[in-house]
C-alpha cells in the first residue's frame, strides 16, 4: 500500500464530501478511491469515514487524521516544489574536486566567472591528486585527467592535453640530449606516483605505433608542480601535461625530447554520479567548463 496516496485520497474525500466527486477530481474509478480508504482505515486500524449510501461524516479519528494528513501533504507538496525548483535553477552548494596542478592553473578563473553567471550557488572546491570516489565523499562532480576514460564513470570530455617528454638546458648540458626513446632507460627521470602506467612512459614512436621506455625514476612525487619545479632546477627528465609545462616550453626554461615522437594525447573530463536527474548546478557547471576549455588552450 502507498500510504501518501491513500492520504491523498482521503483527504480528497473530505474535501468533496464524496467518493464519486473525489474519483471523478483524481480520474480513477469510484472503486479505486473506496479500496484506498479502506486500505488507509485497515492499517490504522481505525474507521475515519462513516458512510451511507448518500452520505459521509469523517469519525473523531478521521477528522484528526485529516488535519495531519493536509499538514503532511503540504510539506511534500513544498519539498517538490524546492526539488524542481533546484532542477531547474542553479542554486545551493556545489561540490568539486580537481588535480592540484590543473585547479592552480585553471580554475580559479573559471570559479569567478561560473559564479557571477550564476550567484546563487556557492562553490567548494577540494584540490588533491588521489582519484577520489565521488559518491563516497560527497562530491557533485571531480575533473579527471586521463587516456581514457573508466568505463564505470559517467563523463564529459571538457578538453585535450598532450603528455609532453622534457627537460632544463642545465640537465641536457650535463647528461646530453637523449637521441632515442630507450637512451631515457639511462636518464635521471623524475616520476609521478599516481601516473597510472607507472614507470612505463609510453609515447606513439616515428612510425606511429606505440612505444614504451621504462625508467627508473631517482625522485618520484605525487604532485605536478613539485615534478615541475625539481625539472627546472635540472633534476632531471619529466613526462607531464602540457598545460602544466606549456609556458616553460615556450621560455626554453625547458626543451621537448624527441619531437620525432609524436606526443600522447590525454582527456580531460567532467565526471559525475549519473547521468539522469543531473541537478542544473552540476549541468550548467559542466556546461560553462565545456565552453571555456574549447577556446582555452591546454
Amino acid at each position: 500500500m502507498d500510504t501518501l496516496q491513500c492520504m491523498s485520497v482521503f483527504a480528497k474525500v473530505a474535501e468533496l464530501g464524496s467518493f464519486a466527486a473525489a474519483a471523478e477530481r483524481l480520474g480513477v474509478a469510484r472503486s479505486v478511491v473506496s479500496k484506498q480508504v479502506v486500505a488507509l482505515e485497515e492499517r490504522l486500524g481505525v474507521r475515519l469515514i462513516n458512510r451511507t449510501t448518500r452520505t459521509l461524516h469523517l469519525t473523531e479519528a478521521g477528522t484528526a487524521y485529516l488535519e495531519r494528513c493536509n499538514g503532511i501533504l503540504a510539506e511534500v507538496d513544498s519539498l517538490e516544489a524546492s526539488l524542481g525548483a533546484l532542477a531547474e535553477s542553479p542554486r545551493g552548494l556545489l561540490r568539486v574536486n580537481a588535480p592540484v596542478s590543473f585547479a592552480i592553473s585553471h580554475l580559479g578563473g573559471v570559479l569567478a566567472g561560473y559564479r557571477r553567471l550564476y550567484p546563487e550557488v556557492g562553490v567548494e572546491l577540494a584540490v588533491n591528486d588521489r582519484q577520489v570516489d565521488i559518491v563516497e565523499e560527497g562530491y557533485d562532480l571531480a575533473l579527471r585527467i586521463a587516456r581514457k576514460l573508466e568505463s564505470s564513470l559517467v563523463g564529459r570530455r571538457l578538453a585535450t592535453a598532450r603528455m609532453v617528454l622534457c627537460a632544463a638546458p642545465g640537465y641536457l648540458a650535463r647528461r646530453g640530449t637523449p637521441a632515442r626513446l630507450e637512451e631515457l632507460a639511462g636518464h635521471d627521470c623524475i616520476g609521478y606516483t599516481y601516473w597510472g602506467s607507472g614507470d612505463d612512459w609510453q609515447l606513439d614512436g616515428p612510425d606511429g605505433r606505440p612505444a614504451t621506455v621504462r625508467v627508473k625514476p631517482m625522485l618520484r612525487v605525487n604532485n605536478g608542480d613539485v615534478i615541475r619545479a625539481a625539472a627546472l632546477e635540472g633534476e632531471g627528465v619529466i613526462f607531464q601535461p602540457s598545460f602544466l609545462v606549456g609556458d616553460d616550453l615556450r621560455t626554453g626554461r625547458l626543451v621537448e625530447l624527441l619531437p620525432d615522437h609524436r606526443p600522447m594525447e590525454i582527456g580531460i573530463y567532467a565526471v559525475y554520479p549519473h547521468r539522469k536527474y543531473l541537478s542544473a548546478k552540476v549541468r550548467t557547471f559542466v556546461d560553462f567548463l565545456a565552453a571555456r576549455f574549447s577556446t582555452c588552450k591546454i
